[in-house]
């Protein structure tokens, strides 16, 4: 079992291949102390921390010795560290490299998920050119970026966390998250653009966004066994959000029991996958239809669609925060504006008793108003049994 020359331990990324004149050697990354060393029985001094700023500079083949200083190819440019903060130049954090390998678990360890958008974000100014430990530069680097404000305040959040692990002091930028509210398409471009698929399993995806109100990551987790019969249950919920078991129809159902059965999961693909797929499908359906505003769909769209129409017709506002597995109803609120749908129908019916009020109210109707000692109801037909 291959260890750690430094601190012997055992947890060990595979980090890339040396090239040299006896062959390929593996390299090997330290998840521990952050030290990169070859599994290599030619010398021992042929294994060099990361970025020791003492006697690496800026120019060096990375784990080689003087005389292969020529034969390796550089995987990593390590840069000399700069005097920054206090802190900021802890000496168990070696390169940008190991420093994203240490935050990737210390997210495991406090239970983030895997594919952590904190994790994304760093990957991302690490790429667009932040040295990580100076603050004043990532604030530099998040700055010019033509993101929304919200997307800035992540990356923010992010490098906190890396500013915590290497007690690094930092003055946080402060943006302000703006306000918009969602664009809310009409049903029927949802099914202009579930009936432009072409892959059964894409189309099935989109039935079932629609019909659950879920977040696009959540339909990916489901499971065959979270179905039975018209009924689906959300057992892995994304963060900050409940499990919920909701209804479907039979034409859901039936495209679910089209699919093949070949994983766990009904759909077995990850999310980039799916999303780049729904791009070349909207995009297609935009063309062909001359209906530019389908565009502006987007896979939450679904979500934000089924909480704006379930409150236009219900009015029930902890009604659209459990479909939608809010803890808080604060984030329902920004999913309940009213726009007009055209074509409202509904089913009106009479009452001239107390029981007959009662047995319309059971089934949905809903009390309008009393002419002539008449009681008038009506309920929407989209909720007609």
């Amino acid at each position: 079992m291959v260890q750690c020359p430094e601190c012997t331990s055992q947890r060990l990324w595979k980090d890339g291949v040396r090239k040299t004149l006896q062959g390929d050697v593996q390299r090997y990354l330290c998840r521990d102390c952050g030290l990169r060393f070859s599994n290599s029985p030619l010398k021992e001094d042929s294994r060099q921390e990361i970025s020791r700023s003492s006697s690496i500079g800026s120019t060096c083949q990375i784990g080689a010795t003087p005389k292969a200083h020529g034969l390796v190819k550089n995987l990593v440019k390590v840069e000399p560290l700069k005097e920054g903060p206090a802190g900021a130049t802890k000496t168990d954090i070696k390169t940008i490299k190991g420093l994203i390998v240490q935050y990737a678990y210390w997210l495991e360890k406090e239970g983030y998920y895997k594919d952590s958008a904190y994790l994304k974000m760093i990957r991302v100014l690490a790429k667009r050119g932040a040295n990580l430990l100076n603050p004043e530069d990532v604030k530099t680097v998040i700055a010019k970026q033509p993101w929304k404000n919200g997307t800035k305040m992540l990356a923010v959040h992010a490098y906190d966390i890396i500013a915590k692990i290497l007690n690094i002091e930092w003055t946080k930028p402060k943006y302000v998250q703006e306000e918009t509210l969602p664009f809310i398409p009409e049903e029927k471009e949802l099914d202009q653009l579930i009936a432009a698929c072409k892959s059964r399993r894409m189309a099935t995806y989109l039935q079932t966004l629609k019909e659950t109100f879920a977040d696009p990551s959540e339909a990916l987790r489901l499971r065959w066994t979270d179905t039975s019969g018209n009924v689906i249950t959300i057992n892995s919920p994304v963060k900050r959000h409940n499990p919920r078991r909701l209804k479907v129809s039979n034409k859901l159902i039936a495209m679910l029991n089209a699919l093949p059965k070949t994983s766990e999961l009904i759909f077995p693909v990850k999310y980039r996958s799916i999303a780049a797929c729904f791009m070349n499908v909207r995009r297609r359906a935009a063309h062909n239809l001359q209906n530019p505003r389908l565009r502006k769909i987007s896979l939450t769209t679904f979500r934000h669609w089924g909480a704006t129409i379930t409150y236009h017709y219900t009015r029930d506002i902890l009604l659209v925060q459990k479909l939608l597995g809010h803890k808080h109803i604060q984030n329902t609120m920004k999913y309940t504006q009213l726009v007009h749908f055209e074509g409202d129908e509904f089913d009106v019916a009479t009452a001239t008793s107390i029981e007959e009020a009662k047995e319309l109210l059971a089934t949905g109707f809903d009390y309008v108003t009393e002419k002539n000692g008449i009681m008038l109801f009506r309920r929407p037909k989209r909720f007609s049994v």
